[in-house]
């Protein structure tokens, strides 16, 4: 890590009150920090862009594991996606529902394509991907 450095900025007294209510609202305790998270995310987003770009991510799932053969199919999906998916978990949200959440590593491209594939399978209900870094390059 790099060492810090302090700069100054100038703000419209309006955006500076929204600022410090949002500070409040997230429990930062200082505009400092606050403004890290915003420049990280800023970078992360980026990442994201990048197509080769290793990144990590979560893909939730939600599905009627009754629905014809559904299971079997996001099962058969996955397995030939082994080397992306770092873990799982399977949860039964009443009799009929699903959520499944995937644990997901590799290039922005091959997950966003993992990702697609998986929530456009016919009786998927709903299907959300989540990127993120690896922080391999966020300070």
């Amino acid at each position: 890590m790099g060492r810090t450095i302090r700069f100054g900025v100038s703000l419209d007294s309006e955006l500076l009150e929204k600022f410090d209510d949002l500070c409040e609202e997230r429990c930062y305790q200082t505009r400092s920090e606050a403004i890290r998270d915003l420049i990280r995310n800023t970078l992360v987003q980026q990442e994201w862009e990048q197509d080769d770009k290793e990144l990590a991510g979560t893909l939730t799932l939600v599905y009627d594991h009754h629905k014809s053969d559904l299971a079997q199919r996001l099962t058969e999906i996955q397995h030939d996606a082994h080397d992306m998916i770092i873990t799982s978990l399977h949860v039964h949200l009443d009799h009929d529902n699903c959520l499944e959440v995937l644990v997901l590593k590799g290039n922005g491209a091959n997950i966003r394509a993992l990702a697609q594939k998986l929530t456009s399978t016919k009786g998927v209900k709903h299907g959300k991907l989540n990127l993120t870094t690896t922080g391999q390059d966020i300070a």
